[in-house]
């Protein structure tokens, strides 16, 4: 029998990473040409730092998964338990396009709030200063996290939709709404964090680009701003929207100077505190 789970365990590994070869062939084939034409910085796809990016994309996409499973399934029991029958009765019968609808307004908020603590905790800034160390920023750096940071969070936006009852393992429908949330942030940030020079005019109100995200990975006072992953109008609610007009960011990064291996970055939040500037306070939105 324990040798049944070890090829079970080894067969799941496996398909896991083909899995993520499958989409990464697929990412490499869309942003790295657009990259190259379209660059806001020309640089170099072969470089030092790829292979530890490489390794951030397989650690995010496996490890993160896993740390989940308990607590998602501690929120959805409690709000079994807590929320009134009435609530999720009402919530279960709306259709499904309106459970997603909510869901991501919700999920939206919560990620918003979630990333916005990363920067001013200095605990959280801990993990989270891993995704800011790059100093080339292009479509894979949305997978360069810490597996801590990166279940962080998830959870921050996954829990207020499973309390609400938009988002329920426990039904067939509703284990499809996290699903297609976190697909969709998860395929809009390789978008957001790409090296493009575009610009998508009135639609910038509506949804994040390049041009959004890139600010906030900037090496200096802005990196506080442009906090949610997909709908910057929540960073115009809130006052930390940043967007010049005719403007890119120079460079990228942080102050911290970070291990060098993959493996002591991983560590490194555990051992030491990196230093942090105090949040920057909210400006009036520049267009």
């Amino acid at each position: 029998m324990p040798l049944f789970l070890d090829q079970q365990h080894l067969l799941a590994f496996a398909l896991d990473v083909a899995r993520l070869s499958a989409w990464l062939l697929l990412l490499t084939l869309i942003f790295v040409p657009l990259e190259r034409l379209f660059a806001v910085h020309p640089q170099k796809f072969f470089r030092k730092a790829l292979a530890q990016d490489l390794g951030y994309y397989f650690v995010s996409g496996i490890v993160p998964g896993l740390l989940l499973a308990v607590p998602l399934s501690a929120a959805a029991w409690a709000a079994h338990k807590l929320v009134p029958w009435s609530v999720q009765a009402a919530v279960a019968a709306w259709p499904l396009w309106m459970r997603v609808c909510v869901g991501v307004l919700v999920a939206e908020l919560g990620f918003y709030w979630g990333h916005r603590a990363c920067h001013e905790i200095p605990f959280l800034w801990r993990f989270h200063s891993i995704h800011h160390s790059a100093e080339h920023v292009y479509f894979l750096i949305s997978a360069r996290a810490h597996p801590i940071d990166n279940v962080f969070n998830k959870l921050c936006g996954l829990i207020p939709a499973y309390i609400l009852g938009v988002a329920d393992p426990i039904t067939r429908t509703g284990s499809i709404v996290p699903t297609l949330i976190m697909l969709f942030v998860t395929m809009w940030g390789f978008f957001i964090h790409s090296n493009l020079r575009w610009r998508l005019g009135p639609l910038e109100w509506v949804i994040a680009t390049p041009s959004f995200h890139l600010w906030h990975h900037t090496l200096g006072e802005h990196r506080d701003r442009n906090y949610a992953p997909t709908l910057p109008w929540f960073d115009r609610i809130f006052g930390t929207y940043y967007v010049p007009r005719n403007q890119w960011p120079s460079a990228y990064g942080i102050e911290t100077k970070l291990p060098n291996s993959l493996a002591g970055q991983l560590i490194y939040p555990f051992r030491a505190s990196p230093p942090r500037a105090s949040p920057v306070a909210p400006v009036a939105a520049e267009r």
